[in-house]
């Protein structure tokens, strides 16, 4: 009858455990510090603007005088990708040569991706320095790839337009 009657029998009620609550608001505590940490920083567009603070831009003769040094080429292995959803992202690679003598500190660059009438469909801008290398000294070339989505695949993709938006040098 012991059988019958464990059968029957109601369980045995467990106690909340405290170590379990201690666990919780310790981690719920850990989570909101992280947060709190996380919204004291800059935005990028906050750290955008420190670093391109002192920079040169189109219209100065320091931006043109600057810039004439400056070649942007796009490499032939740019890369068109369709994506899940239907539409084109391209991988657009490039190089930045310094052919002067000043030693670039910020370079910021525009990308574009025009039609065959030079109609922009979409452009991106970019630190290239000093985020992608911290300068370009004279002579030196670097790098840059720069993706662009959401091109329909029936989008006149004709040409890929450089253009440098912000320089700093040192010296």
């Amino acid at each position: 009858m012991d059988a019958m009657e464990d059968l029957f029998k109601e369980p045995d009620r467990r106690r909340f455990n405290a170590a379990f609550l201690v666990a919780i608001l310790i981690a719920a505590a850990l989570i909101g510090g992280l947060i709190f940490w996380l919204s004291r920083k800059p935005s990028m567009e906050d750290q955008t603007a420190k670093i391109l603070d002192g920079s040169f831009h189109e219209g100065s003769p320091q931006f043109a005088d600057l810039n004439k040094d400056i070649i942007i080429s796009t490499d032939d292995d740019t890369v068109q990708s369709p994506t899940g959803m239907g539409t084109i992202s391209m991988y657009i690679k490039g190089k930045i040569r310094n052919k002067g003598t000043h030693n670039i500190t910020v370079l910021e660059v525009n990308v574009a991706v025009v039609t065959q009438f030079n109609q922009v469909l979409k452009e991106r801008r970019m630190l290239a320095v000093p985020v992608q290398q911290g300068n370009l000294a004279p002579g030196d070339t670097i790098p840059i790839t720069i993706t662009l989505d959401g091109f329909a695949k029936d989008d006149d993709r004709a040409n890929i337009r450089w253009k440098v938006t912000a320089i700093k040098a040192e010296g």
